[in-house]
């Protein structure tokens, strides 16, 4: 078995070794993972932090030892905590990282950082506050930044800042947790999930005070939210179809 570090800041995910299939996530900078295939030009990896699998160009990451990716993987998570960040090589050439990256790994690659950084978990109050870090971030299928991201990336994201760790897609999220039969039971950080006709949950977003929610919908954007499920205040319609409440913390 072979492993890897992401030592870029934000590189593709992909669902076949090419890159011009279909992007399924991305792997930030400082990430770790087990190379579970490895062709001339890409490799089938599967990340430490979510156990999501999916295609890297070879060119896009660095090889570790299995005894550096025990120690990594056994460390406590210090994360890149501003919006847009740099790491320095021992060239003293710059690299910029996003918010969410991984700091683990910088001895390893002969990094330095001196930027703001988060180990410890946050109080579930502060969720929110993460979460308008990535008000009007564009959507951006299998997107995990602030440049691009969707809805099952953001809440991802938002819960990895503050020391939690959710699954990567919503079906998977879904699965977390405990389920709460009315809304008026939820918390701001709470996650409400939406399904589509075929009863398959394709939507998540994160759940505000005063019937508000906070999701990644062409953009990171704020609606309202009721017992059918969200109602755009820009088109005045209801666009998702709630299916379940979840209390993760």
């Amino acid at each position: 078995m072979q492993y890897g570090i992401c030592n870029l800041s934000i590189v593709p995910l992909r669902i076949e070794p090419s890159d011009s299939t279909e992007l399924v996530s991305q792997v930030l900078y400082g990430e770790i993972f087990k190379v579970l295939e490895q062709r001339k030009n890409w490799s089938r990896i599967r990340l430490a932090f979510d156990k999501y699998e999916g295609w890297i160009d070879n060119k896009q990451y660095f090889e570790i030892t299995e005894d550096v990716y025990k120690k990594i993987k056994l460390e406590e998570h210090v994360l890149s905590t501003d919006l847009v960040e740099y790491i320095q090589d021992y060239d003293h050439n710059l690299y910029t990282i996003p918010i969410g990256s991984s700091l683990n790994g910088l001895s390893v690659l002969n990094h330095s950082f001196d930027g703001h950084s988060r180990t410890l978990k946050n109080d579930k109050s502060n969720l929110i506050k993460t979460a308008f870090i990535y008000l009007n971030s564009p959507y951006l299928w299998g997107g995990k930044t602030p440049f691009g991201i969707d809805c099952s990336g953001f809440t991802q994201m938002v819960y990895k800042l503050n020391g939690y760790k959710l699954l990567r897609d919503a079906s998977q999220q879904a699965t977390q947790g405990q389920a709460l039969s009315f809304i008026e039971e939820s918390e701001p950080g709470d996650l409400a999930f939406f399904d589509n006709n075929e009863g398959n949950i394709t939507h998540v977003g994160i759940i505000m005070e005063d019937n508000y929610i906070i999701h990644a919908h062409g953009k990171v954007r704020i609606d309202r939210l009721d017992h059918s499920g969200i109602y755009n205040v820009d088109s005045k319609l209801h666009t998702h179809k709630l299916r379940v409440i979840k209390k993760i913390i």
